[in-house]
């Protein structure tokens, strides 16, 4: 039997599990300000619903999401690594890890299946006047819009995009594939698209002079702004882009940008179920959106999570109960000292190393550079044992300059030694660890003019 005849039986074993997906578990791992912004850790099924429910500590969104982005797997049969640059002792190196994969051993009829499932929590989400924006390529595209139609309803096609890019690879079998498809549904009639404009060149460049018409004048000749076409140039990520995470896969803002203009207004809520390195939570912050983000692999949130508050967002960090990284461990030395000011103090913090049993280049390229491995780390001087949240100034990001390991603060001297301060640090896998610091005991060091070191396991 063919994957044609197959389709309604797919779509019903969609529907099915769509009605018995049951909400995550989750819990609020890290916030920074008061912002509504989320990224989620864990499978994106149990967490759609976990929105559609309104579970602890989360209002229900069902009908509220304006608009819905999402980049799932393609149904290209490979997996997908995330280029992770270590310092070594022979200098810089780069090393591969998976990101995901895309490999599906029961064929096109799973993937349908795990996609159905994810696009009918997406319609319950969907505002009435939203639309979801499903960017595939040529592998699956032509079923994924027979399940849409399905979904969605065929009255409620709004467009096919076509994105066209000069990288990739060519082949003497065939033409050169460049492009991918984007396909664009609403809920309703009544959706929102704020169509942006080109320019259209006239013939020859040369002035139609028609009444009514305005017509303008470039370098190149005469032209008109029309309503943009639904193909798209626009350059992918380049090697040297300051954009460029090293996540497999990644998508240009300048897409994203203008995917959210089109399908959102300020204010409005952007999600993303398949966020990878979180482009689509960056472009809807800089746009004025609230966004949420959701991916089930650690490392995507990790890099996700240093893209957006390096941006400069606020956001809630939320994990599925039972979901941990590797285990690993994480020393540093802290301390006091006097400042000029006797209401004041300085504290100190320094990371002196971070060991992880695997895999095993990155170890062995750590054993000369203890602290490789970490990306970014922050310090909460208020932990409450529950919820970190990092001290303004106080988060500090690996660059092509390297990774500062050492920060002083100047913090009130009154209820110092009261403190229970957390450092938090993010690995190049997405691993978090902890290191819990007891500022009586600094105190207590202090007095015997020794440095006080904290070391502990996250597991």
């Amino acid at each position: 039997m063919g994957l044609i005849a197959k389709l309604p039986e797919v779509i019903e074993e969609a529907k099915k599990e769509y009605e018995c997906t049951e909400g995550s578990s989750f819990i609020l791992e890290e916030e920074l300000g008061t912002s509504k912004n989320l990224i989620a850790l864990g499978d994106n099924a149990g967490f759609m619903k976990h929105l559609l429910d309104g579970g602890e500590g989360v209002e229900s969104l069902r009908g509220r999401i304006q608009q819905i982005y999402i980049d799932p797997p393609f149904f290209s049969k490979a997996n997908y690594d995330a280029v992770i640059k270590l310092q070594s002792p022979d200098g810089e190196t780069a090393v591969k890890h998976k990101a995901y994969e895309d490999v599906w051993k029961e064929g096109m009829a799973e993937y349908l299946k795990m996609l159905g499932t994810r696009l009918f929590l997406m319609h319950d989400l969907l505002a009435d006047d939203g639309t979801i924006w499903v960017h595939l390529d040529w592998h699956g595209v032509h079923y994924v819009k027979v399940l849409m139609d399905e979904i969605f309803g065929e009255k409620n096609f709004v467009n096919e995009i076509i994105w066209t890019y000069k990288s990739g690879g060519s082949s003497k079998k065939h033409f050169a594939r460049k492009h991918d498809t984007i396909l664009v549904y609403s809920k309703t009639d009544k959706y929102y698209l704020k169509l942006p404009k080109e320019k259209s060149y006239n013939r020859g460049f040369k002035p139609y002079r028609f009444k009514g018409v305005e017509e303008f004048q470039d370098e190149l000749g005469w032209y008109t702004m029309v309503n943009m076409k639904d193909v798209w140039s626009i350059d992918m990520v380049g090697r040297t882009s300051a954009e460029r995470t090293g996540y497999a896969t990644q998508k240009p803002e300048a897409l994203l940008e203008r995917i959210v203009a089109a399908g959102s207004r300020e204010g409005d809520i952007c999600a993303d179920f398949f966020c990878g390195s979180g482009t689509l939570g960056s472009a809807a912050g800089k746009l004025g959106r609230r966004w949420i983000c959701c991916d089930d692999g650690p490392l995507a949130v990790a890099a996700a999570m240093k893209r957006l508050s390096r941006q400069g967002e606020n956001m809630q960090v939320i994990r599925r109960e039972g979901f941990y990284g590797q285990a690993a461990e994480l020393e540093a030395d802290a301390y006091y000292s006097p400042t000029l000011f006797n209401d004041k103090i300085n504290f100190t913090i320094e990371l002196k190393s971070y060991k992880l049993k695997e895999p095993e280049t990155i170890v062995r390229a750590a054993e000369e550079n203890p602290l490789a491995p970490i990306d970014f780390w922050s310090v909460d001087l208020d932990y409450d044992g529950k919820v970190f949240r990092p001290e303004p100034g106080a988060s500090f990001y690996r660059d092509e300059k390297g990774l500062r390991t050492e920060m002083t603060l100047e913090i009130p001297a009154k209820g110092a030694a009261r403190r229970r301060i957390a450092v938090r640090t993010v690995d190049i896998l997405g691993n978090i660890s902890y290191v819990i610091i007891d500022g009586g005991k600094i105190f207590e060091q202090k007095k015997k003019k020794k440095n006080h070191k904290h070391s502990c396991r996250y597991n």
